[in-house]
């Protein structure tokens, strides 16, 4: 897999003013990567909630058509005090990422965008995410979704050999592999394979729960899945269908007025 190039086409970082307000007459769709600076298990750096959420934005914007949607500054921080525990950890409040994604968004739709896509790479921040996109619609009236893995999840965890994969594990780290080689410490790798009492707790099951807890009482190393089932080509076709159904889903939203977007019958 190729590694990430700076694309000033779709970055909005290296526009300058003249140049975004000449963009934004063409294209009202913007992509907010959110991730997260926590623990991910002796084998795996701290950033890869942030790198994949960034990467995934890039590579996602780079494979639709053009006018491609703008790609906006990658939020590193994100809600991660379950993982407080584990040194590395740098943990932002709901209340606090709320409110920043809140008043960016609302900035941008003073900026003319119309629809903003949040490129979620750490599920933890969905509930806090999906409150401020609902704010922001009811303030600004534009279209905000949160995508935490849904375009994608259903034919993922097809190549997923591991029960309860959720964090640090078999996926994590084969997408690590895929791109990021040199940063993964494979002789580090554990397995910590979760077995819960019900069904209704599993976090792969589709009718499972929501629910809540420090992960230091569920891993002693902090990853919660096998890590040493993680392979490089795993991480490729993991990488690929990711990537093909958000481009998808991007090109539907991006394409479809946003008069037509509240109104069309599917």
């Amino acid at each position: 897999m190729e590694k990430i190039e700076n694309k000033k086409g779709f970055l909005w970082e290296l526009m300058s003013w003249p140049e975004l307000e000449a963009y934004l007459k063409k294209i009202d769709t913007v992509i907010l990567p959110c991730g997260a600076i926590e623990q991910h298990g002796p084998h795996l750096p701290v950033d890869i909630d942030y790198f994949d959420a960034k990467y995934m934005a890039y590579k996602v914007a780079e494979a639709c058509e053009d006018p491609k949607p703008l790609v906006l500054p990658t939020i590193p921080y994100g809600v991660s005090y379950h993982h407080d525990d584990f040194r590395g950890t740098l943990s932002v409040s709901n209340h606090a990422l709320s409110m920043f994604v809140y008043d960016l968004g609302m900035r941008l739709a003073a900026n003319g965008v119309k629809k903003i896509i949040i490129l979620n790479g750490h599920g933890d921040n969905m509930p806090t995410l999906t409150y401020a996109a609902q704010m922001i619609n009811r303030d600004a009236k534009i279209f905000v979704c949160v995508d935490t893995g849904e375009t994608s999840d259903v034919d993922l965890y097809r190549l997923v050999d591991t029960k309860n994969d959720i964090h640090a594990g078999e996926l994590e780290t084969s997408t690590t592999l895929a791109v990021r080689p040199e940063v993964v410490q494979m002789d580090k790798a554990v397995n910590e394979t979760m077995e819960f009492g019900s069904k209704f707790l599993d976090y792969d099951n589709e009718r499972g729960v929501n629910w809540y807890v420090h992960t230091h009482k569920l891993s002693a190393s902090g990853v919660m899945g096998d890590a040493t089932k993680a392979t490089v080509e795993k991480g490729e076709k993991m990488w690929e269908l990711m990537i093909h159904h958000m481009v998808r889903f991007v090109e539907s939203i991006k394409n479809t007025p946003l008069e037509e977007l509240y109104q069309k019958r599917y």
